[in-house]
């Protein structure tokens, strides 16, 4: 069946849907595709007038757009109290992208569907930022470059490579890079692009804040990877730091154990009681930084039992740090 050829109530219907499109559509166009004069044309939105609709009709003569108000859309979305509260601690997780267009970007989109909040639970909904919080960690600061931020995004949305140069963790000169965006990531507060090396033709975690230059190619594209998968990027990791999985094996005491069995750490993870309370936890994952310095944190409430390269750089770690408070009534100045 045409459009044409549908009957008075079926035209109705399809009008309605036609003019809720994004810019709405010409006058001309309704009359010829539902085969209408302008006195009849007038007769329908007259009818969805008096429905209470709010139509827009702008422009003269068969030119004119008619449209509906975009208000009037939003306003038939009623969002639950559950979807409400979903929205607002969301957002309270982003605090860390203040000041950038994200932030701005999530805020609008919250304030735009205030209306569809329902009567019913508007009340319940005040004071939501005393009754829900998010504590904030030790975030990354971006507001000093948003235009850098703006220029990743626009890669990853285009598939455009870029040219970039990024400061290594450890300081020195930093490396020029022709990368294939593909996944913008948070960490810890903090955000990481996953980009394809092109000269190494490999996958690579960058933070964001590290990049001393990031343009992109408008007028180049590359094709987005099929079986690219950005979780098995991290898959091996623990946090956002990717390399060869270990077996890795750690002894913690009865004064944290409630703390280590209480927490998801990876995938892998096994954790066996021990006779004193205590429980040994076993895991799968890649030694990085992040691993470093979780097990450097629990200081003697863990000993960390394999594999023989990690126990060496965590002994490390414990005898430098005790180093600085050698018993000689001052820190120790260290030379690396």
């Amino acid at each position: 069946m045409t459009d044409d050829s549908l009957n008075k109530s079926q035209k109705f219907v399809r009008i309605f849907e036609i003019v809720q499109r994004r810019g709405g559509v010409s006058a001309q166009d309704l009359m010829e595709r539902f085969d209408l004069d302008a006195r009849t044309l007038r007769r329908y939105l007259s009818d969805l007038k008096d429905l209470g609709l709010p139509m827009r009709d702008e422009g003269v003569g068969a030119d004119r757009i008619l449209s509906l108000d975009p208000a009037y859309a939003r306003s038939g979305v009623q969002l639950t109290l559950a979807e409400v509260l979903s929205l607002h601690f969301g957002r309270t997780l982003f605090t860390f992208l203040d000041g950038t267009s994200f932030a701005a970007d999530i805020e609008g989109a919250i304030e735009r569907l205030q209306p569809a909040i329902a009567r019913s639970t508007s009340d319940l909904t005040r004071d939501l930022d005393r009754k829900f919080m998010a504590v904030p960690e030790h975030a990354k600061d971006y507001r000093s470059d948003p235009d850098k931020l703006d220029e990743i995004v626009s890669a990853l949305l285009y598939s455009n490579p870029a040219d970039a140069e990024y400061r290594p963790a450890r300081g020195g000169f930093g490396k020029v890079y022709r990368l294939e965006p593909l996944t913008l990531a948070t960490y810890r507060q903090g955000l990481y692009l996953f980009a394809r090396d092109t000269q190494e033709d490999k996958v690579k975690s960058f933070a964001v804040e590290r990049f001393e230059r990031f343009a992109r190619l408008r007028r180049e594209k590359f094709e987005y990877p099929t079986g690219y998968d950005p979780h098995a990027v991290v898959a091996d990791s623990f946090g956002i730091t990717s390399g060869p999985p270990e077996d890795i094996v750690a002894r913690f005491t009865p004064d944290v154990a409630l703390f280590v069995r209480e927490r998801h750490w990876h995938p892998t993870q096994r954790i066996e009681p021990l006779p004193d309370g205590g429980v040994r936890l076993r895991m799968r994952v890649s030694v990085g930084p992040e691993l470093r310095e979780w097990l450097v944190g629990f200081g003697p409430q863990v000993r960390v039992e394999a594999p023989p390269g990690l126990v060496a750089q965590v002994r490390e770690a414990h005898r430098a740090a005790a180093a600085l408070y050698a018993d000689d009534g001052g820190p120790v100045e260290q030379v690396c």
